[in-house]
């Protein structure tokens, strides 16, 4: 195993994952404190903004109020880190944007400083898979696994923010075609599968899902149609809002599609650090990989019955 070091982020939650899937906080939390990582809370800490909604409309105001984010890191000595591509986006960008732009960092700053805060900059932030990937790297994580899957066939979703806009993201040029993904999901085991259009968006992304539901759920029909056509056994992403589109976004391309996909899908949806956590040996249930329920409008909406079966089956 490598030398741990002393890895310590500001854990950003965002909306989604805290109103819809706290199941993902779990797994993020459990994994980073297996792996030797501290994540502080945020205390006072708001939505990112949105990059889809409040960059859309007044670019100002996203400005601040991802800068006040930051600063609230800034203000325990680390970098935000968020399980979120959305976030990510948001705090990465601002964060790039201000530090190349003087006059627009001294104006945000002067709008802070009426609440006694103040950005400085010096925190770069930074997203659950680049902590995982970046900072402690493939051969530190790899003497954490204690169990490998011997036959589970994964489709990696990216998701959009993640891997642009390229010159304002860390992964050294891999932006048309990146595996850091595909690269930490193989540590398990799993196979990551090559599949049609991998690249292309979830169909949530710059408020499509809210303006035209039907038209993000054409977007995530072909997506599934592409992963179920080259053998997938289960969808994992890094983004709780691209799983929610995976998930409930199922149950919609089911209803909307009916008539064109033939069987409909159930395709089970996991989160980087799920996969990684039953890898490492840890309770499932505890990652939050909970069995189907009865209840409505409560995540997750696909049942993961079927990746539960195959974490019995060919773990060894």
């Amino acid at each position: 195993m490598s030398e741990q070091k002393d890895w310590r982020y500001a854990f950003f939650l965002g909306c989604v994952i805290p109103n819809r899937y706290p199941m993902i906080e779990r797994s993020i939390r459990d994994v980073f404190e297996e792996l030797g990582a501290e994540l502080l809370d945020m205390p006072g800490a708001s939505c990112c903004p949105a990059p889809g909604v409040f960059r859309g409309f007044h670019i100002p105001t996203w400005l601040v109020i991802a800068a006040r984010n930051i600063a609230i890191a800034e203000e325990m000595g680390v970098s935000t880190m968020t399980g979120c591509n959305g976030c990510y986006g948001t705090l990465r960008d601002a964060w790039w944007d201000l530090e190349h732009d003087r006059e627009e960092k001294k104006h945000v700053n002067k709008l802070l400083a009426k609440i006694g805060k103040e950005y400085k900059g010096n925190f770069e932030p930074k997203h659950v898979i680049q902590a995982l990937y970046l900072d402690m790297g493939k051969e530190y994580i790899r003497g954490f696994i204690k169990h490998k899957f011997k036959d589970l066939k994964v489709a990696v979703h990216y998701g959009c923010h993640i891997v642009k806009p390229s010159d304002k993201r860390p992964w050294d040029g891999e932006y048309e075609n990146p595996t850091f993904l595909d690269e930490i999901v193989e540590l398990t085991g799993a196979t990551s599968i090559e599949y049609k259009e991998k690249f292309m968006c979830c169909g949530a992304g710059g408020a499509v899902r809210t303006a035209v539901k039907e038209v993000a759920a054409d977007f995530t029909r072909e997506k599934l149609v592409n992963m179920r056509e080259a053998g997938a056994d289960i969808i994992l992403n890094v983004c709780p809002f691209c799983h929610l589109q995976l998930d409930l976004g199922q149950l919609e391309v089911n209803n909307f599609y009916k008539d064109i996909i033939g069987e409909q899908f159930h395709i089970p949806v996991i989160y980087i650090t799920q996969l990684l956590g039953v890898a490492m040996g840890m309770d499932p249930s505890r990652l939050g990989l909970i069995k189907n329920h009865d209840l409505k409008g409560v995540s997750p909406f696909i049942s993961i019955q079927p990746f539960l079966d195959m974490v019995k089956e060919q773990l060894i």
